[in-house]
């Protein structure tokens, strides 16, 4: 356990460490032999609680949390360096990651990478780290470098499909973890393996109750910021370069160029695809549900 000298300092080290995963964290409260405060998990407070006592020191109370998924998570960030495990571990790890989510224009893809201990090794010696802090240039180089290194799986959602589906499901995290699923199962015909982490989106039973039945085996985790495990941020790679090149494709196709994202320029992108093209048409390029298209 971290070494603190009072329960004041410990709650600071929990306080960091949720934080730097993307946890909002409370401020404390004093309580009998302790303090409490609470994290913001999936939009949900779960109470943590951290004794202190002469004879069995300071310790950290997670009984007040009772969803198991939840509670490993959370016994993950608390007991620093368990984050990694997967990484450092012996055996094989699947990771997943998606690129367009948040985007209006573009379509919606999802990756999975498998690697064994030495695949790892490989990983982090050319470099692999969150698509999110590389260029496109980088991005394309290390895409094809990870495809030469590890099994892979990439589904790609088009702009008309992803429509179709999220009117039939009418959800984004369903959505997603209907992708997140495909792509595990689409691995697991290839590979053994029993480890999968994927960045955390939403309740990891809605990837589970996605999967089919080879996929219902495995043990699945989801974390905030995952893509700091080495495989995630290799599926995040892979993911963005396919996103990137969908986007190129577009604007080729159109003629015009299709900013990222859902900013002021993205509206204005939108209103000119309409003037040239037709509001009807808007469903081969973007995600209709987003507020835009209303305010179109």
């Amino acid at each position: 356990m971290y070494k603190t000298k009072d329960k004041y300092q410990y709650y600071e080290y929990l306080k960091s460490v949720f934080e730097k995963n993307g946890v909002e964290v409370s401020h404390y409260e004093d309580i009998k032999y302790g303090l409490q405060f609470s994290i913001i998990i999936n939009e949900k407070k779960r109470i943590i609680r951290v004794y202190e006592n002469k004879k069995r020191g300071i310790r950290c109370d997670l009984s007040l949390i009772k969803d198991e998924e939840i509670l490993k998570l959370i016994t993950g960030l608390v007991h620093g360096g368990e984050n990694n495990a997967e990484e450092d571990s012996d055996t094989g790890l699947i990771g997943t990651d998606e690129s367009g989510k948040g985007d209006y224009f573009g379509p919606l893809i999802i990756a999975g990478v498998y690697a064994d201990s030495e695949m790892k090794e490989k990983l982090k010696e050319i470099g692999v780290a969150d698509s999110k802090t590389l260029s496109d240039a980088r991005i394309r180089k290390l895409a094809d470098e990870i495809t030469g290194i590890c099994k892979y799986s990439v589904v790609i959602i088009g702009n008309k499909r992803y429509n179709e589906l999220y009117d039939k499901i009418g959800n984004l995290n369903k959505l997603l973890a209907w992708g997140h699923a495909r792509v595990i199962e689409n691995l697991l015909e290839d590979v053994d393996c029993s480890n999968v982490l994927s960045d955390q989106f939403g309740s990891p039973e809605l990837i589970k109750n996605a999967l089919l039945e080879r996929g219902r085996k495995i043990n699945l985790e989801q974390r905030p910021r995952a893509e700091e495990n080495v495989v995630v941020a290799a599926a995040s790679i892979l993911a963005r370069n396919e996103y990137v090149k969908a986007m190129n494709k577009l604007a080729e196709e159109y003629g015009m160029e299709f900013p990222k994202g859902s900013s002021s320029a993205v509206s204005e992108a939108a209103r000119k695809f309409v003037l040239l093209y037709g509001k009807e048409k808007l469903i081969n390029a973007a995600k209709l549900h987003f507020v835009i298209t209303k305010k179109l």
